[in-house]
């Protein structure tokens, strides 16, 4: 098969990562495959950017990089003046950013196709936004190729959010929206203008939806979506569980410089304290509740994602460490860790916490998204309701004072991790479904 994904980039956090693999995973079965991404940041082979700058016209394309030039020569002020240029260049799109309309002004879409190496059967589509996609084209596009979308978030489904939260009006019209700095945001409110617009596209369009979850995939039934939906699939995401395994615990905080006495609970989370949708404030003040209970060992808090001076509270330490690139890097924390805490205001799936139950440790999260399809409450860990930190810090204690108990859940989730979130069976489930399409539209 000829397959084109479709990503934000090919380097960065949870959706990237698996649309990343997912297209390794068709080069090693001998298929041809494609990456087009809106940033490239690696040097992989088959991994093409969308031609999005150098397709706009001359004036744009002139201050833009002018832009890009100040920007790295560390001129932010030229940067800026470059930038209010290019944007004189292309007004439509200045008006509609002021408007609070979602930037849909890409035009390295339909110059991408004319650049692949070959026509594709199949095309991938993961994350459309982060500044690169033209959703206008999924019409087209679908017309002329069977296109499967992965939703890895809610942005598809909504006026301008990633995430919703507790919000109902993605499925009333949006407008009024309450959480316009919601990532990705607006300058003003435009959700009501953009809803409409998705929908009009959709309407048009004939895609295969997927989602890593049946609580995300059952909100696209119900969500302006579903009049494109030929069909929809729920494909668990899946994990190197050759590299995210249980391995000696020692070893890791010889590595990492912990103790080899001492108790460790881990978080991870790209930008793991600023990131809005992990709920490290939740996080934070479970530990200082733990903290005010006497531990018969030290007691090691430790958080990933996003660097940070090493803090003290009580008996306890908090360390945090920076972004972890290497998959190895990473497995490293899991294996050094007795337990894994996950605070969230929202998660369609719950990477993180697969990995940590393929590395054999109980989980303590917050009963958001699709987590609850994960963690089997009192079996794999504990459940918790979100922002209760209360709840989350009683659950972590009673998890330190019994390590039969750990070893137990840790062991019931390797086993879930190893049946149901292989990276070999997530790829094996998309490469199998891209061919029933196949089949399918081969005898209409």
């Amino acid at each position: 098969m000829r397959i084109l994904h479709v990503s934000t980039t090919d380097r960065a956090g949870g959706a990237e990562k698996l649309a990343f693999e997912l297209f390794q995973s068709a080069r090693a079965d001998n298929h041809e495959a494609v990456l087009a991404v809106g940033q490239r940041r690696t040097n992989e082979a088959g991994v093409i950017e969308i031609p999005n700058d150098e397709s706009r016209q001359p004036w744009p394309k002139f201050w833009r990089g002018q832009q890009q030039r100040f920007h790295h020569q560390g001129t932010p002020a030229f940067s800026r003046l470059a930038g209010w240029f290019a944007n004189l260049g292309e007004p439509t799109r200045w008006l509609d950013w002021r408007r609070g309309y979602e930037d849909f002004h890409y035009p390295g879409i339909a110059p991408l196709f004319e650049r692949l190496p070959f026509q594709p059967d199949i095309v991938h589509l993961h994350n459309l936004h982060g500044g690169y996609f033209d959703l206008r084209a999924l019409t087209w596009m679908s017309q002329r190729y069977p296109v499967v979308l992965t939703l890895h978030d809610e942005w598809i489904l909504t006026g301008h959010c990633a995430y919703t939260f507790d919000c109902q009006r993605w499925q009333t019209g949006c407008g009024s929206c309450p959480n316009l700095a919601t990532y990705p945001a607006l300058k003003r409110d435009g959700t009501s203008y953009n809803l409409k617009r998705k929908e009009r596209i959709y309407a048009e369009s004939r895609l295969y939806v997927s989602a890593s979850s049946h609580w995300l995939i059952d909100r696209a039934r119900r969500s302006i979506l579903r009049p494109a939906m030929i069909e929809s699939r729920v494909v668990p995401y899946g994990i190197d569980l050759d590299t995210f395994n249980p391995a000696s615990r020692e070893a890791a905080r010889s590595r990492l410089n912990l103790p080899a006495d001492a108790l460790v609970v881990l978080f991870i989370a790209n930008r793991a304290v600023s990131n809005e949708y992990k709920d490290y404030r939740t996080l934070e003040a479970a530990m200082r509740i733990v903290a005010g209970t006497p531990q018969p060992r030290p007691l090691y808090f430790i958080a990933v994602g996003e660097d940070a001076p090493e803090l003290r509270i009580g008996s306890v330490v908090l360390r945090r460490y920076g972004y972890q690139q290497r998959p190895a890097e990473i497995a490293l924390f899991y294996q050094a860790a007795d337990l894994y805490a996950h605070a969230a205001r929202a998660e369609a799936f719950g990477l993180v916490i697969a990995e940590a139950m393929a590395c054999q440790l109980p989980v303590v999260a917050t009963a958001v998204g699709g987590v609850p399809e994960l963690i089997d409450d009192q079996v794999t860990g504990y459940l918790v309701p979100p922002g209760d930190s209360e709840s989350m810090a009683r659950k972590i204690l009673a998890l330190l004072a019994n390590e039969e108990q750990r070893l137990a859940m840790g062991e019931q989730g390797r086993q879930k991790a190893t049946h149901r979130y292989d990276r070999a069976r997530h790829f094996a489930d998309y490469r199998d479904w891209y061919r029933e399409i196949l089949a399918s539209r081969a005898t209409v």
